[in-house]
């Protein structure tokens, strides 16, 4: 009890003290025009409770300072943490008693540090004309001050960038812990008079003091004479002069030239770039279209497009298309249609997902599935044999592919199988399949016989644990593998899980009520066989 009274006594005096003795700003209430002031406060959990009061006592202080009203200086506050929240807006109060009383009740957030978060928000909502601010053509000046004690768990320098583009004069208070390099990448220039570090909270009244002198100073660019090309842009006692949209500051930090943004490296368009004065844009070649995420190019879909006849599947690229056969099966003299699958026997073993974002009825409906797919193979000991394992947070073989000889009797097992729920542990059962399926203890043939090993993977999500290991591994091994993905299964996945090529080993349905579509695709390609080939339209 003892340590806890002592380790509570700095903040209980603190609280107790008048917040009048810990923060006076001397001299006369500042009178500085019409402007915008938005303050930005770091309330994560590395500040400590004693420290965010004086944080608090710190920022009543200071509005007390200035001259506050709708027609003068308008005040914002926010705070954040792993997320940013509005403690109230530039338009909210014009008495200076609901600011501090707002300010007092303040609650900390206490989780992460989202600077670069925090600068996106005051840039797009808080300096907004519908949150209070004044509208740029009155030339209000927009100051944000950003008080931290920390490192940025986000970017900060480009989104910074934006709002001094955009006219937000910036300052960076860090305090005790906090990282200087992040404070000069938010900072407006100069930035020996921009960027503050103090070694503790308590020390804060001393920025304070200097921020309350400069808003007193002169309008620089009102007065002329400061020689920008394009825009001054005015702060309390200082200036800095910026561009139009599509332009930036040359050396001289006066005169404006045109960006060519394709020459800055980080365009990242898959084919051409093309310069603008709004940014880069991206171009595809010719036969090519942009994607909605305008960088990627995608071969046109001739195949869409024409009647292209392939009896299997049709594959566009760009001026030109092939057919494609499933392994097993060979393009006849046409290029268009397959021969039909030699007889021979297959080891299947099918991997279902149980996690819990299944659903039970959607379960219900994947053994539906499973079942047609053992409807169009021939089920015997020396034609095809079946294999099932369900796997959520842990795997269990619900039957091995020695234990049922007919069609009939693998469909009445699959019915008879258990919902898991749980987790998505697939990098588990690959292994399991890798090291116990197809065993010739669990009924798979000697590899002697040449009898190819297929395995399935049926699921709905993301993996739980790595599966880049037992994937390939499993490829190692001889066993042809597919991937059918249904609702929230990543594509990454899928791919690293499927044997080449993948556009003949992967499948995807968004819903399980219409994944029956993946039937024919499957029907096709479970066929033993050496390879694919293909036909160049």
């Amino acid at each position: 009890m003892r340590g806890l009274l002592r380790s509570l006594l700095p903040t209980l005096l603190l609280l107790l003290q008048p917040w009048e003795t810990q923060f006076q700003f001397a001299g006369p209430r500042c009178r500085t025009g019409p402007l915008d002031l938005v303050f930005v406060v770091d309330s994560s959990r590395s500040v400590r409770p004693f420290e965010f009061e004086t944080m608090r006592q710190f920022l009543v202080g200071l509005l007390r300072s200035l001259d506050v009203g709708p027609n003068a200086t308008r005040v914002g506050v926010i705070q954040y943490s792993s997320q940013v929240q509005r403690v109230f807006p530039l338009g909210a109060f014009s008495r200076r008693e609901d600011m501090e009383r707002a300010i007092w009740a303040l609650v900390p957030l206490a989780q992460g540090t989202m600077t670069g978060l925090a600068i996106q928000y005051a840039m797009n909502v808080a300096f907004s004309v519908g949150e209070g601010a004044r509208p740029p053509e009155e030339r209000v000046p927009r100051v944000a001050v950003i008080v931290t004690d920390g490192r940025p768990q986000d970017r900060v320098a480009e989104v910074a960038a934006q709002a001094r583009a955009r006219g937000i004069e910036i300052y960076a208070v860090g305090v005790q812990r906090a990282d200087v390099g992040s404070l000069r990448a938010m900072a407006s220039p100069p930035l020996d008079e921009h960027v503050f570090l103090v070694e503790s909270f308590d020390l804060i009244r001393e920025f304070g003091l200097q921020f309350q002198g400069r808003l007193c100073r002169k309008d620089l660019c009102a007065e002329g004479g400061h020689g920008c090309q394009h825009q001054c842009v005015s702060a309390p006692g200082t200036f800095h002069c910026a561009c139009n949209p599509g332009y930036q500051l040359a050396a001289d930090n006066k005169s404006c030239s045109a960006v060519d943004h394709c020459s800055f490296g980080n365009h990242s368009c898959q084919h051409e770039c093309v310069s603008t004065f709004g940014g880069p844009r991206c171009r595809c070649r010719e036969g090519h279209d942009l994607l909605p995420d305008g960088r990627s190019c995608q071969a046109r879909d001739l195949c869409n497009g024409v009647d292209h006849g392939c009896e299997f599947q049709c594959v566009s690229e760009g001026l030109s298309y092939r057919c494609l056969c499933p392994e097993g099966r060979q393009l006849q003299a046409d290029g268009k249609s397959c021969n039909r699958c030699r007889e021979g026997h297959v080891d299947l073993v099918l991997l279902v997902d149980g996690s819990k974002s299944v659903r039970p009825q959607n379960f219900e409906l994947v053994k539906r599935f499973v079942n047609q797919i053992v409807d169009f193979l021939d089920v015997s000991p020396e034609g095809t044999r079946v294999g099932l394992v369900q796997f959520s947070s842990r795997v269990r073989t619900e039957f091995p592919l020695g234990r049922y000889g007919t069609a009939a009797e693998v469909k009445q097992a699959v019915l008879a199988v258990e919902y898991m729920e749980r987790g998505t542990m697939t990098g588990l059962a690959l292994r399991h399949m890798v090291e116990h399926s197809f065993s010739e203890a669990q009924g798979a043939r000697p590899r002697s016989l040449n009898v190819p090993r297929v395995g399935l993977v049926f699921t709905d999500g993301r993996s739980q644990d790595d599966i880049s290991v037992w994937a390939a591994r499993a490829k190692e091994e001889g066993i042809v593998m597919y991937a059918v993905g249904v609702g929230k299964a990543v594509e990454e996945e899928l791919r690293e899980i499927a044997s080449e090529p993948a556009e003949l080993h992967v499948s995807y349905s968004p819903d399980f009520s219409t994944m029956t579509h993946l039937l024919e695709n499957l029907k096709g390609s479970i066929c033993p066989g050496k390879e694919t080939k293909a036909y160049k339209g």
